[in-house]
This record gives structure tokens, C-alpha cells and sequence, in this order.
């Protein structure tokens, strides 16, 4: 069994991210999220609205990346 080369298409000639691209920009995503989660807590404990706002932002920007993460 040959491999035809002229029929070979490469993901950089469809412009599709490598599998492992793909999974760090979700562990980052994942990252932001617990952080912000973090934030949170701290802030709680703390009674600094501030920090609870900032950690609450980082927690739903890393859900947003997270949801488009996976779509690709």
C-alpha cells in the first residue's frame, strides 16, 4: 500500500490548529477560570469587593474562552 503524496492535504493547507494547540488554549481557559474562582474566594474572605470583581471577570473571560475553545 502506497501513499499517494498529490493527495496528502496537511493541516497548514487547511488552516486547522494542531490537536495540540487546540488542548493547551483550553487548559489555559481552565487556568483563568480556577483563578478568577480563587479571586473570588479570597475576596469573599477578605470583604473586597474589588478583588471580587476582578476575580469574577477573570472567571467568566476564561469561561468564554473555554466555550470557544471548544467549538473549534
Amino acid at each position: 500500500m502506497d501513499l499517494d503524496k498529490d493527495k496528502i492535504v496537511t493541516q497548514d493547507e487547511l488552516n486547522e490548529p494542531a490537536p495540540v494547540d487546540q488542548v493547551e488554549e483550553r487548559v489555559e481557559a481552565e487556568m483563568k477560570k480556577l483563578k478568577g474562582e480563587a479571586k473570588r474566594q479570597v475576596a469573599d474572605g477578605l470583604s473586597d469587593p474589588e478583588l471580587g470583581r476582578e476575580g469574577d471577570r477573570l472567571k467568566e473571560e476564561g469561561q468564554r474562552e473555554l466555550d470557544d475553545a471548544k467549538k473549534v
